[in-house]
């Protein structure tokens, strides 16, 4: 025995050194490698059983107990069984007699260990695993040992990792299944005694004022139901020790719901005696500030209660007055009923038989949620959500979301479950939430609610009345409660708590993410309830106006400064919250806009006529007074304010485009005079702001605005009216004072698209093309007078000190260019004609600089830019013989030298030049017709012997994906480059002979693509795989002579060793499915060479094992079968490979 006290003295103090900090890294390393080296000796088990019966060391047990579970996972088939035998006797010995006395997660690991080998070895070699579990948890003062095993064995067997063949798994699964109705009836049986042991009304006369609240709580929701008197009795005061075997056993069912189907199985009694428990969260004794042991998956507690929080101060618990521990401890009980009670819901498939258990239990959680939504002269909804723990909230709220998203359609017509009472409550519940995060999760809650309520209306129209009339007290309470929360006059105080400042991940800052979950839940409301929903928000967004409208007559011009006098502080609080409010309004008036047009435009005219004289009326009123210029007695707050309202309504004014759209077509053949009223009133409001001395937010939107009145609306008078000349003027003559470049654009934009797109409602012969031809000529001249000198600098060297200047001018033009193209890239031949033309010389001037620019990569990142939009919406404009002449100057300067040079800076200006001159290749190849063939061969070999070779074995993403788009745009759309079959010939033949061209070419691709399979980039990867499921789709690639004879198995086998190192994981359904569709190309070549070739060339596996694979992998031919056998190829691959790999090598001693 001595040799092994002084082994277990030496690992001692190994351990001790290994985690002291004044250890040395390489210290560390060198005790780590003696460490495995003996774990990996044979028999090192005996001397860890020794350590552990020995030791109170916890680094050494963690360690001895590491050494049995790497045994037991991965050496285990080769371990002798009759010391198999002798580790199933004494590790549980071990554990019955260390439990109370070691740490709580030593006897976890224990545990985990003794279930790992229940895992391999139950029930064949050990029969009684887990009837000694059953045991344990029904001996009263092991259950809490018997419940953590529970809890283990379930994590283990019923979802175990890839260490056990497929065959096991299943086996296991089904074994487990066998044992669920003993487990849960054990587990019911625990809940309900402990329940009736402590329950008050077993101890204490009945009269008291509770149990009466209680009773009246229920109203009509519950009448009738057999549990609703359970659920009114008192609170069970548990002791300590039953809070702990309590918390255990809702772990333990928490876990078996979340994989056990749902079935009979699960009582009515099972279910009461959790909805017992989930009470305990809606005690307002239980609020406390709860560690971070209360997590979502319930799965931490491992029967380890808050240790340090057991005593009660003068036997309390019995009294009622629990210590803060105690409450934290009864909190979590409810906590983790409400995540088994989640568990449940959660599952969308549900038996027939079971339906009716599931809406028992929605009876009961709403019971709780009356509980919880219920006032009283002590508190408040409000407070009273504030005093419970946040956890338990939370935990509720999924529920809701569960039940609305999953359920609701099942249960809402069921005559016992009174739906408009559960709006009710759910409606107390949102509107009393103690944070932000709890309204977001409600607001959600509604949103789907009301989509459900959408999708059921326009499936039954007959009825549409009928359904809405059932709801419709409960949407307008809704709307008028939400439409009140986005408001500072009703809820200032939690709105300045709002951060304004910071952007989210969806740049949005909390208080925009606050106002549009608020509006989107309007808009829903109103598409339900239209007339409703205006005549709510219309009067308040008037007030408010009125409000604004009314600031003139505080306006105080003294000399050339103009102030507003309003300046006390009362006064101006006041004003805030008013702009703030209106600002909002404005807002949610323009997100109702579509529901003014199409179908419902001539029902629902007179409301949205009214709302666009106001919007028209304040922008005009706005840009008037210049409020956004005047001296304020708070200027870092009124300002910005005044700015903010003044934008929100020119973009309100915005979104109703389209209405005033519909309006023209409408009106275009009768008396106009009110139509062109709004638009001249539009136009006065938005251009005195196209100016650099406004402050660009407000700029922006009167830009805007402009856009979508020359895109959308198309008025046919707009180039006559002075103040569209006025902008004209200003951006064609003065260079000086110049616009922000953003708005610089817009401008630009709204002034093309006034003179190129065509007019609504009139015939071709009307159009005045001629004159608006010339008149667009006139102010494409002026935009690039600057740009068309730099023609001249093309044989100067660009060293010269004035190339900052000729960059400047290049990245000043070519976006405003770029733009106008873009968007009229989708319009008549006549629009792009016009453009075209106008562009012309512009477009020349770009190419003769382009070779001078060559090596200043932002430069030509601005010059393909501007090609590639030319490309994607002028080139039949162009003419093929230009075309060609832009391609031909392209592929010539781009050398190999040039483009690996670009490449390799990644993330760079340079890689992006290459990345769009890949994306102008892409539309030249996807051209019909015969014009753009000649230069295939040299796109072809751009791609693969210059671009291909630099990006083959570096990450280079971005340009990666464009070189193989362009591959897979050169195949499909050329096809007949590479296959001359034609389809006469094809179905004669049966399709068996090609007549090839250009293989060589033909090959090196799918070569490119098969490699691309071979690195680690994920999307890559997935695009790649697409696209040639793309090809087999729609050319036959798979089915093709040489793909067939000298390509598929070498993809087939890739795809395989891919799923078998499990590094792209995430597309296994993608990757089964292109294997399936390989491998139907021939079924009978899959199953009788590929396959045992493939299993021949395996390493890592024996004879034996292969045959085994061989035998299991079916030969079915339909997808899913198919699907299952790759699986448990995969897996029982892995599996034999672990296993083989891990049997025992020599000995190496302490």
């Amino acid at each position: 025995m001595s040799s092994e006290e002084s082994s277990l003295r030496a690992l001692e103090s190994l351990m001790t050194e290994f985690f002291h900090s004044c250890t040395t890294n390489e210290r560390k390393r060198e005790i780590e490698e003696l460490l495995n080296n003996f774990a990996q000796q044979n028999g090192a088990w005996r001397h860890c059983l020794f350590f552990l019966s020995n030791t109170r060391n916890e680094y050494v047990m963690m360690y001895s107990l590491t050494v049995f579970e790497n045994l037991v996972n991965k050496m285990w088939i080769g371990v002798a069984s009759q010391d198999k035998m002798e580790i199933r006797n004494c590790l549980p010995k071990l554990l019955l007699a260390q439990h109370k006395s070691v740490p709580y997660f030593i006897r976890n690991k224990l545990c985990k260990v003794i279930v790992d080998i229940g895992r391999q070895d139950w029930p064949m070699f050990y029969h009684d695993f887990f009837t000694n579990t059953l045991q344990l948890i029904q001996s009263p003062a092991l259950a809490p040992l018997g419940l953590v095993m529970l809890k283990t064995t379930s994590e283990e067997l019923a979802c175990p990792r890839e260490d056990l063949c497929v065959a096991r798994k299943d086996e296991l699964r089904k074994l487990l299944l066998e044992q669920v109705p003993t487990v849960l009836g054990l587990l019911t049986g625990i809940l309900e005694t402990y329940w009736d042991k402590h329950n008050i009304t077993a101890s204490t006369p009945p009269p008291s004022p509770t149990s009466g609240e209680s009773m009246e709580l229920l109203g009509s929701l519950f009448q009738g139901s057999q549990y609703s008197k359970l659920l009114c009795q008192p609170m069970a005061a548990l002791d300590n020790e039953t809070q702990q075997v309590c918390c255990l056993v809702l772990e333990c069912l928490a876990h078996l719901f979340s994989w056990i189907p749902l079935s009979t199985s699960i009582t009515p009694t099972l279910l009461a005696s959790i909805f017992h428990f989930a009470r305990f969260g809606c005690d307002l004794r239980t609020k406390a500030k709860t560690g971070p042991f209360i997590s979502s998956n319930s799965s931490s507690s491992n029967g380890q209660l808050n240790p340090g929080t057991m005593h009660t101060s003068n036997g309390g618990g019995r009294n009622g007055q629990q210590s803060e521990g105690s409450k934290v401890d009864r909190a979590r009980l409810g906590v983790l009923a409400m995540t088994c009670v989640n568990e449940l819901v959660s599952k969308n498939c549900v038996p027939l038989d079971f339906e009716e258990y599931l809406l028992r239990m929605f009876q009961q959680t709403f019971f709780l949620l009356q509980r919880l939504t219920r006032e009283n002269n002590a508190h408040t909804v409000k407070s009273r959500l504030q005093e419970l723990d946040e956890s338990y909230l939370e935990k509720f709220t999924d529920f809701l979301r569960l039940f609305v998203s999953v359920h609701l359609r099942r249960i809402e017509s069921s005559p016992q479950f009174p739906i408009v009472e559960f709006l009710g409550l759910l409606f107390k519940y949102t509107f009393n939430q103690p944070t932000h995060e709890g309204y977001f999760a409600c607001l959600d809650i509604w949103s789907v609610f009301l989509d459900f309520l959408t999708t059921k209306i326009k499936s039954r129209l007959a009825d549409r009345d009928s359904v809405l009339n059932r709801y419709k007290d409960a949407l307008v309470l809704l709307l008028r409660e939400v439409l009140n929360r986005i408001q500072f006059r009703y809820n200032q105080a939690q709105l300045e708590e709002l951060d304004d400042e910071t952007l989210d991940d969806d740049q949005q800052t909390e208080w925009q993410r606050y106002l549009r979950q608020s509006l989107e839940v309007v808009a829903k409301v109103m598409e339900l309830l239209p007339s409703h929903a205006f005549t709510t928000l219309f009067p308040v967004l008037q007030e408010n106006l009125d409000v604004y409208l009314g600031l003139q007559q505080f306006i105080v011009t003294s000399g050339t400064s103009r102030r507003l006098n309003i300046t006390a502080e009362n006064d101006c609080r006041r004003l805030h919250c008013s702009l703030r409010d209106l600002s909002s309004l404005l807002q949610a008036v323009g997100r109702l806009a579509e529901h003014f047009i199409g179908d419902v435009f001539a029902a629902r005219f007179n409301d949205a006529l009214a709302v666009v004289e106001r919007l028209v009326e304040v922008t005009c009123y706005g840009s008037q007074t210049s409020l956004y210029d005047l001296e304020t007695a708070v200027p870092s707050v009124l300002k910005p304010d005044l700015i903010d309202v003044h934008a929100q309504a020119l973009a309100a004014l915005q979104a109703y485009s389209h209405w005033l759209a519909q309006f023209y077509s409408e009106v275009h053949s009768q008396n106009q005079s009110q139509f062109i009223n709004l638009i001249k009133s539009a136009i006065d409001a938005s251009s005195p702001l196209i100016t650099a001395k406004v402050p660009e937010k407000l700029l922006l939107s009167a830009c805007h605005l402009m856009v979508s009145i020359t895109s959308t609306v198309r008025p046919v008078f707009l180039v006559t009216l002075p103040a569209v000349q006025n902008i004209f003027n200003l951006i064609t003559e003065n260079q000086t004072r110049r616009l922000p470049q953003e708005a610089h654009m817009l401008v630009c934009r709204a002034l093309s698209n006034m003179l190129l797109l065509p007019w609504p409602n009139l015939p071709e012969s009307e159009q005045q093309w001629q004159t608006r031809s010339s008149n667009h000529a006139s102010l494409l001249t002026a935009l690039t007078r600057e740009y068309r000198i730099l023609r001249g600098t093309v044989n100067v060297s660009p060293r010269r000190h004035d190339v900052n200047d000729v960059k400047t001018v290049i990245q000043q033009t070519l976006p405003v260019l770029r733009d106008l193209v873009d968007s009229i890239s989708g319009e008549s031949t006549k629009s792009r004609q016009i453009c075209y033309q106008s562009l012309q010389e512009s477009v020349q001037v770009s190419l003769s600089l382009f070779p001078v620019f060559i090596q200043q990569p932002d430069v030509t990142d601005e010059m393909l830019a501007f090609f590639l939009t030319l490309f994607q919406a002028l080139r039949v404009q162009m003419g093929v013989a230009f075309t060609g002449q832009i391609i031909h100057t392209f592929l010539s300067m781009f050398t190999r030298e040039q483009l690996a040079a670009s490449i390799l800076q990644e993330g760079s200006a340079g890689c992006r030049v290459v990345q769009k001159f890949l994306k102008i290749l892409q539309v030249v190849v996807q051209e019909p017709g015969q014009a753009f063939k000649p230069f295939l061969p040299s796109i072809l070999s751009l791609c693969m012997e210059q671009v291909y070779p630099v990006v083959a074995e570096r990450p280079s993403p971005d340009v990666k994906a464009e070189m193989f788009e362009l591959l897979y745009q050169i195949l499909h759309q050329n096809w007949r480059y590479f296959f001359k079959t034609s389809v006469l010939t094809s179905v004669q033949r049966g399709a068996t002979e090609d007549t090839m061209e250009n293989e060589a070419q033909f090959t090196a691709a799918m070569q490119a693509f098969g490699q691309s399979f071979l690195q680690p980039d994920i999307h890559i990867f997935k695009q790649n795989l697409c696209y040639l499921e793309s090809l087999n789709s729609k050319h036959k690639l798979y089915h093709r002579k040489l793909f067939r004879t000298s390509m598929l198995f070498h993809f087939i086998n890739v795809l395989l060793q891919v799923l078998l190192h499990k590094s792209h994981d995430l597309l296994q359904e993608e990757i089964t499915l292109a294997i399936y569709n390989m491998a139907s190309v021939d079924f009978d070549a899959f199953y009788s060479a590929f396959m045992p070739e493939f299993l021949n060339g395996c390493q890592g596996v024996d004879t034996n094992q292969r045959t085994v694979l061989a035998r299991n992998f079916k030969l079915e031919q339909d997808l899913p079968s198919f699907t299952q056998s790759v699986q448990r190829l995969v897996n029982d691959l892995r599996y034999y490979r672990l296993c083989n790999s891990s049997l025992p090598t020599g000995t190496i001693k302490l």
